[in-house]
């Protein structure tokens, strides 16, 4: 008897995950793929679509069918996510014609946001899209592209995400998911739910855009040349995708109003599950994965990304496998609060909620009692403090979270998911598979051709623990918090200066 098995695969910002699943969740096979995040100037973040992007997910797709040695015949749904909101131009070939900008890390656009306010208006952009504008939307980066890169522009056919690019590369056809396209403000009605030329003012031809589908629609098969390239059978079901943030939330379980995901990656990332739209300019909106759901995010600039940061300038003599586990171990020595230090984990800017892309990184409070143990603990710190910024918005906004699903790769670090816990007073609920993207990617394929149900997420990845707040540590930390806010707010005029 043939098995029902369903292809899942993420790109990320530093590595591309996928994973071959049955029909009940069971993983048959995993396989990775790291690449490097290209910085090519300060406030610029890039990948390489073929290099990267499809390079790597031809590489997974073989490697998790000659480990499975599955009959590729029995992979009945493809799906894929990647890192967004991105912008790619491609030609009339569907090649690429730069390197792809990536999300909210990459600030090149910030003289575009400001003529986009300045001509069309902050409060009708926010009415009309949902959000304001800011270096996680794609409509300004667009407008960079036109303004900049001229012979780059004239030649663009299309302006696709990393999903997107994927799709097309497996199918020929052209997508983006709704939840995606809310990023692509200023062109994206969230009442129509379509795209508009009503705010356009002159950024791109909307027939440049890809088509709307959402998340859990069939957009077509795998053709014969992506056959080849992939090991996949011609024929495949090719189903939408989305960003990998919604995918990750799926994987664990955010699937229903008060569910909120809590993603600890290279960045941080919070999608909150919505019954209407809950729209305020400190945060983000987009339709959920579904018609008729919506949901509402935050996001760090940078957060994993800073542990690298971190080790390659000051634990350069730390190799091995084991390098950051050997860090988050000398963090442990550091008590509640790093005696004393508070940080800013402002490195590139920072988006959710003060979208500020002048916003500076800072340690503060450094005395010569202070060792590496105690700034590696700060930043940990610092990034809960920038959490606990986000949920402080979702209070006001009377949307408390009602169930927080962590995941990623920072979930295994004790020091960083426990302080975060204990800074925002509450707890945090983890699932036995924590693979993440590239789960919930073959979960939502496993939908979207109706094998299952998304209630069924909770049989597929069931609970495995919960980490509680220790209110003990909430007076050093409420202490560390105020100051994390006051010392923004003191500096943020120094920020822009040196920016200037």
């Amino acid at each position: 008897m043939a098995q029902k098995l369903f292809l899942g695969i993420d790109i990320g910002t530093y590595e591309t995950k996928g994973v071959l699943v049955d029909n009940t969740g069971n993983i048959i096979s995993q396989a990775a793929k790291k690449h490097e995040m290209i910085v090519p100037q300060s406030g610029w973040a890039e990948h390489r679509p073929m290099e990267d992007w499809w390079g790597d997910f031809t590489y997974v797709s073989k490697k998790l069918i000659e480990q499975s040695k599955c009959n590729p015949k029995d992979i009945l749904a493809v799906s894929a996510s990647t890192i967004g909101p991105c912008m790619l131009p491609i030609d009339k070939n569907g090649d690429p014609l730069m390197n792809a900008v990536l999300y909210g890390v990459d600030t090149r656009a910030h003289k575009e946001i400001d003529l986009l306010n300045s001509s069309i208006g902050e409060e009708k952009i926010m009415q009309f899209n949902g959000n304001v504008l800011t270096s996680q939307q794609v409509g300004p980066k667009i407008l960079w592209l036109k303004n900049n890169r001229p012979e780059i522009y004239a030649k663009t056919n299309k302006i696709v995400n990393g999903t997107g690019f994927i799709n097309f590369k497996l199918t020929g056809r052209y997508t983006t998911d709704h939840f995606s396209a809310a990023f692509v403000s200023p062109l994206y009605d969230i009442n129509k739910q379509d795209w508009s030329n009503e705010l356009n003012d002159g950024i791109i031809d909307i027939e440049k855009l890809a088509d709307l589908v959402w998340t859990n629609e069939i957009i077509g098969e795998i053709t014969k040349t992506a056959s080849n390239d992939t090991g996949l059978a011609e024929g495949t079901i090719v189903t939408s995708g989305t960003i990998d943030a919604a995918a990750e939330a799926i994987s664990v379980g955010v699937i229903g109003t008060g569910d909120m995901m809590m993603m600890y990656g290279s960045t941080m990332f919070y999608i909150l599950v919505t019954d209407k739209v809950l729209s305020d300019k400190r945060l983000w909106y987009s339709p959920w994965l579904f018609d008729g759901e919506h949901s509402s995010m935050g996001g760090l600039a940078t957060s994993g990304t800073l542990t690298h940061w971190f080790k390659n300038n000051f634990a350069q003599e730390l190799t091995g496998d084991d390098t950051f586990i050997r860090l988050a171990q000398e963090a442990e020595k550091s008590p509640p609060g790093s005696k004393g230090i508070v940080f800013l984990p402002y490195f590139s800017g920072e988006r959710t909620p003060i979208h500020d892309t002048n916003a500076k990184g800072t340690f503060f409070g450094l005395d010569l009692t202070h060792d590496r143990s105690d700034m590696y603990r700060s930043i940990f710190e610092g990034i809960a403090y920038g959490t606990n910024h986000v949920i402080d918005v979702y209070k006001e906004l009377n949307a408390i979270p009602k169930n927080l699903f962590s995941v990623g790769g920072g979930t295994k670090n004790k020091v960083w998911s426990h302080t975060t816990s204990d800074v925002i007073g509450l707890n945090q609920t983890l699932r036995k598979k924590t693979i993440g993207a590239s789960y919930g990617d073959a979960f939502l394929s496993a939908c979207t051709v109706g094998e299952v149900h998304k209630d069924d997420i909770n049989k597929w990845n069931e609970v495995e623990y919960q980490i509680e707040a220790n209110l003990k540590n909430q007076e050093v930390y409420n202490k560390g918090y105020e100051v994390y806010r006051e010392l923004y707010e003191s500096t943020k005029h120094l920020m822009k200066k040196l920016n200037n």
